[in-house]
């Protein structure tokens, strides 16, 4: 089956809940081709424009995944040939996602930019959404602890804060957010030497993840940023947590 043939079958099957199936769908995408449609302009052109839409707050770009549905959808302007990955690259960080056939029965599928984001960096490198975040319940003073000494010791570190994440595929994990002084090669090395060192006292089977809290598009570190205190903080060292509400995104 070619890539676009798997693309289009796992369209049809998509549905609200069936979260293997999206997956599934985005893993296709990835390295298949799309036919973007252009609103203004050729492809390379200086004024190329991609059409947009907006559905439920969040912007889309529409596309169609063929040559028969470009053919069937009817657009009669110009439309530029990518592949998943180079779109995804080029969208997600303005917050845009992509809508696969939006001419089709149904009204064809949105992929928002968080999941043109894991499609850009990685599939196997991020957590499959939407994503149920929410303040942890766990029993590990001692972790919490040891890494509050080691973060001491550590000079880049600003602060760190907590959450607990479950994916919509996969295990649960603990998030530790990072907050460093500066992103440089060295300032990130000695917090993931903070890190290996801390993990000693954490249960074993307990899965514990880091995130950068400069990231602006990490979906975990934006629910920190929103609704977490430092449960360590260089400047306030008896600042603590309190529990708030989840975060997530929709899939359309």
């Amino acid at each position: 089956m070619s890539a676009v043939a798997g693309v289009e079958q796992l369209l049809g099957q998509v549905s609200p809940g069936r979260y293997d199936t999206y997956e599934a769908l985005l893993d296709a995408l990835t390295d298949s081709e799309v036919w973007m449609l252009l609103w203004n302009g050729r492809p390379g052109a200086p004024d190329a424009q991609y059409g947009n839409m907006e559905v439920g707050g969040y912007g889309y770009a529409p596309c169609v995944t063929s040559a028969q549905e470009l053919a069937a959808s009817g657009w009669d302007r110009s439309h530029e040939i990518v592949s998943g990955r180079e779109i995804s690259s080029a969208l997600f960080p303005e917050r845009w996602g992509i809508w696969l056939n939006p001419h089709a029965p149904g009204g064809g599928v949105g992929v928002p930019w968080l999941d043109l984001r894991r499609i850009a960096l990685g599939l196997d490198q991020l957590p499959a959404g939407p994503l149920r975040i929410s303040e942890p319940s766990l029993d590990i003073a001692q972790f919490y602890a040891l890494l509050s000494q080691n973060a001491h010791r550590t000079p880049a570190v600003r602060s760190l804060r907590r959450a607990w994440v479950q994916p919509a595929l996969g295990a649960g994990y603990l998030a530790i957010g990072l907050d460093l002084y500066d992103s440089g090669r060295q300032a990130v090395e000695s917090a993931q030497q903070m890190m290996r060192q801390s993990v000693t006292a954490v249960p074993d089977g307990l899965p514990v993840s880091s995130v950068a809290m400069s990231d602006d598009y990490d979906p975990v570190a934006m629910w920190l940023r929103r609704n977490s205190r430092p449960f360590f903080d260089r400047d306030v060292p008896t600042a603590d947590a309190a529990p708030r509400h989840g975060y997530g995104y929709p899939l359309s």
